[in-house]
C-alpha cells in the first residue's frame, strides 16, 4: 500500500479542479467509446431497445466524468472512490443535477465485495443483500494501484456469476517512454507507468476470469513536460495508447 495515502493527499487536494483539465474529459469519452463497443447491451438500453438495465460499479470514480457519460446506458451506477475530496466534488456535481437518479456515490477503498457502504449507498434502488453488479469499471485506476491479484479479486467477487464482467481502462506501459504520461510533480500514487498487455492477461486469468481480452481500446495525445533522452518536452505531443481489459466471472 506503499503510495495510496499519497496518491489520495494529492486527489483530495486536486479534486475541486480535476474537471478543468481537457485531458480528462477527453480521456474519458474514448474510455466510454470502448466501452461501448464492447457492450452493445448498454445502448440497447438507453435507446429503449430492451427493458433491462445493467447494474454497473465504477471502481476509482474521481469527480464523476465517466459515471456521468455512463449513467444514461445503465439502471444503476455506484461509483466508488477512497479519496474523499473526489467523491464531495461528485456529490455537488450531483446536488446541481437532481435529474440524475441513478448515480450512487461510496467513499471507500473497496476491499470486500460485501461490504456494507455498497448497500447503504443506494436510496432510490434498494439493493439486496450482497448486491452484485453486471459490469464493473475502471478508468486510469490501475496504474495507481500498489496491489493490481487484490484488487481483481475483489472486482471478481463483485460480479454476478456468470453474466458479470470487468472493462478496465489505461494506458499501456509500451516501455520507458510511458513515464513521460505524468508530470514528475504528479507522480505521488503512481505505482507503474502504465499497464501491460501480457501481464494483464495472466493476471486476470490467475483471479479467475475466463474469456479474457486486453487489447487496444484508442489512442490519446497528450502534451508532455519531457521527451525521451531527458530534454525538455514542453509544447510537445506524445501518443499513448490505451488498453481495455476485459474478463467474465464464470
Amino acid at each position: 500500500m506503499s503510495n495510496l495515502s499519497n496518491g489520495n493527499d494529492r486527489f483530495n487536494a486536486e479534486a475541486a479542479a480535476w474537471d478543468s483539465n481537457p485531458d480528462v474529459h477527453r480521456a474519458s469519452s474514448l474510455a466510454l467509446k470502448s466501452i461501448l463497443e464492447q457492450f452493445p447491451k448498454l445502448r440497447e438500453y438507453r435507446d429503449g431497445k430492451t427493458g433491462v438495465g445493467l447494474d454497473v460499479l465504477e471502481i476509482g470514480c474521481g469527480t464523476g466524468l465517466l459515471s456521468f457519460m455512463v449513467s444514461p446506458y445503465v439502471r444503476s451506477l455506484t461509483a466508488v472512490d477512497s479519496a474523499s475530496g473526489m467523491i464531495t466534488a461528485l456529490n455537488l456535481k450531483l446536488a446541481q443535477q437532481p435529474s440524475i437518479t441513478n448515480v450512487f456515490p461510496v467513499c471507500a477503498m473497496l476491499e470486500d465485495p460485501d461490504d456494507a457502504r455498497i448497500q447503504v449507498s443506494r436510496t432510490t434502488t434498494p439493493a439486496a443483500p450482497s448486491m452484485r453488479f453486471s459490469l464493473v469499471l475502471s478508468h486510469l485506476v490501475l496504474h495507481h494501484i500498489p496491489s493490481l491479484p487484490a484488487v481483481l479479486a475483489t472486482m471478481h467477487g463483485l460480479l454476478k456469476r456468470g453474466t458479470g464482467w470487468v472493462a478496465l481502462t489505461d494506458f499501456e506501459d509500451f516501455g520507458p517512454e510511458a513515464r513521460t504520461f505524468h508530470p514528475e510533480s504528479k507522480m505521488a500514487g503512481v505505482e507503474r507507468h502504465g499497464i501491460a498487455r501480457a501481464e494483464m492477461e495472466r493476471l486476470l486469468a490467475d483471479a479467475g476470469f475466463v474469456d479474457v481480452q486486453v487489447r487496444e481500446a484508442f489512442k490519446m495525445d497528450k502534451e508532455v513536460e519531457r521527451v525521451p533522452g531527458g530534454g525538455k518536452g514542453e509544447g510537445v505531443m506524445m501518443e499513448f495508447p490505451f488498453l481495455i481489459c476485459m474478463g467474465r466471472r464464470p
